[in-house]
């Protein structure tokens, strides 16, 4: 029986799947090629790079017309900078993936019987002169996992494929396709000897193109999803096909992630009698958040790196991105942590990333809380909301002033320990939701406990800035319109330089907003 692959590249006769070559301009490829040119591949992690190249492999080499071979060489990531290692690695890896792939030992003698006799500034190029022309048919090459290879052995990679470039397609590739999460811009490399980086395009000028993977569209999801459903008559409700789409945009891995959870590992979806329903997806959404499956994890992974919380943190917290250079927003938009909207601008990839991404900062608060007593609870083991606002400002009054050093972003550490606090609040019994955009000025969150649900605004009172009440009244407004509410919190948090500590300025204080709502403004 075939499965939901969230592991490696495809298989037909194991995994669900579009067909590989579906997912991109076969036309356009082909073309390519025909013309001798250099391509570049890139597109986030787990999307499904390495099942088109070897898809395509596989179409070339079918054809009869050239000689195709694919070849992971992430393997030279270990040597960082040594680059005679580096080299030796690459040359072997390809060696092994001719033998592997082509039936074809020629690479594999040459690295054994003459490579080590060659400078690792020459190794690879030489093995390339050689095999291309002891071969009838043009070489095309396609190098899996290039931006893994690290400062002196990348710069060496690139350049001796420049330096062959102009000898192909008789003693050279007639193509090689480099393939990788990054774009050729974003290269960026050093050589040791050198201080200035030296970026893909001075390393390698003979790129042609740039082609970007993209995420299942609506109508591929759905049809991948009823793979499943024609395989074993176990269908997906119309609500259960709509949110699969909703909570991952077509992200590959999160779409098959989450079909694999709700049909075969939760025990509902294991009876293949029973359809998989909207709840179940919504289930199997926070088993992956909540177990810190691979996928999320290593995304959560790239939080700490300065360029990424050089736009994350503006986010979350509701600022612009004007003074954010424009080679960090692509580089995000390449790791597939952002997209561009249809309309403009930058926004979080899918509703999954944008749910991860502020859980995952609040884990160093959330680890660092005392020990809470659940006193929001009633005798029935209902929220009281009276009781939560009582608990939360003795909480932040007594912890939230060492809380916020455990805090991983600077600007946004109110935001972070309010959230690990109301973690504690529905661990196990409810949720909460986040919303916030680029410019909004705020962030939303939504507390669903039971049948109790509680709408807050998040604003930042920052230096040089007016009060932020008027306005955060306003805007809470539309939030609890959007939740059917008639009242909620407005929580703002003085950042201004020079106030008392927080157990002293902590406060709250009824207001109305412009529509009559009665809101609990909450001044921390």
């Amino acid at each position: 029986m075939r499965f939901f692959n969230t592991e490696g590249p495809v298989r037909a006769g194991e995994h669900y799947l579009l067909p590989p070559l579906t997912r991109w301009d076969l036309e356009e490829v082909l073309a390519l090629i025909e013309q001798k040119k250099y391509l570049l591949l890139h597109a986030p992690r787990q999307t499904g790079k390495t099942s088109c190249l070897l898809a395509l492999m596989a179409y070339l080499n079918q054809q009869d017309r050239y000689r195709a071979l694919y070849v992971n060489i992430e393997g030279a990531q270990s040597a960082r900078e040594q680059v005679e290692q580096g080299m030796a690695i690459v040359c072997s890896a390809l060696g092994r993936a001719a033998k592997l792939y082509l039936d074809d030992a020629r690479p594999g003698d040459w690295c054994r019987a003459e490579g080590r006799e060659i400078a690792a500034g020459d190794r690879f190029v030489a093995l390339l002169e050689y095999w291309a022309g002891a071969d009838s048919q043009p070489l095309v090459l396609l190098l899996d996992e290039v931006d893994a290879l690290i400062g002196d052995t990348l710069i060496a990679l690139l350049r001796q494929l420049r330096a062959g470039y102009p000898q192909r397609p008789q003693a050279f590739p007639n193509t090689v396709i480099l393939c990788g999460v990054r774009d050729l811009r974003d290269y960026r490399i050093h050589a040791r000897s050198e201080a200035a980086p030296i970026t893909g395009g001075s390393a390698f000028n003979i790129k042609a193109e740039s082609l970007r993977l993209g995420d299942f569209s609506e109508a591929e999801t759905r049809t991948l999803l009823q793979e499943h459903t024609q395989e074993t008559s176990q269908v997906f409700t119309p609500e259960a096909l709509q949110q699969v789409w909703t909570l991952t945009q077509g992200q590959p891995w999160l779409v098959n992630a989450l079909a694999y959870q709700a049909c075969f590992r939760s025990p509902e979806g294991r009876d293949r009698t029973r359809p998989i329903d909207a709840a179940m997806i919504d289930a199997a959404k926070e088993h992956l958040i909540l177990n810190r499956v691979t996928h999320l994890d290593q995304l959560a992974d790239k939080l700490r790196e300065e360029r990424v919380r050089r736009i994350i943190e503006p986010m979350l917290a509701g600022e612009s991105l004007d003074s954010v250079p424009l080679d960090d927003r692509d580089y995000l938009v390449d790791l597939g942590l952002l997209r561009r909207a249809v309309g403009g601008g930058l926004e979080i990839a899918n509703p999954i990333y944008r749910e991860v991404l502020p859980r995952m900062l609040a884990l160093g608060p959330q680890d660092s809380l005392p020990q809470i007593s659940p006193t929001w609870l009633d005798d029935q083991g209902r929220l009281d909301l009276e009781a939560l606002l009582a608990a939360f400002l003795d909480f932040w009054r007594q912890h939230g002033e060492p809380l916020l050093k455990s805090a991983p972003y600077h600007e946004i550490a109110p935001h972070l320990v309010l959230m690990a606090f109301l973690h504690r609040v529905v661990n196990g019994g409810g949720t909460l939701e986040r919303e916030y955009a680029i410019g909004a000025g705020r962030m939303d969150l939504c507390l669903r406990y039971g049948a109790v649900t509680l709408g807050i605004e998040l604003k930042v009172w920052r230096d040089g800035r007016p009060d932020p009440l008027a306005r955060g009244l306003d805007q809470l407004d539309g939030y609890l319109a959007g939740l059917g509410l008639n009242s909620g919190w407005l929580v703002l948090f003085d950042r201004r330089s020079g106030q008392p500590p927080i157990a002293e300025r902590t406060s709250v204080a009824e207001a109305l907003s412009p529509d009559g709502r009665c809101i609990q403004v909450i001044r921390a």
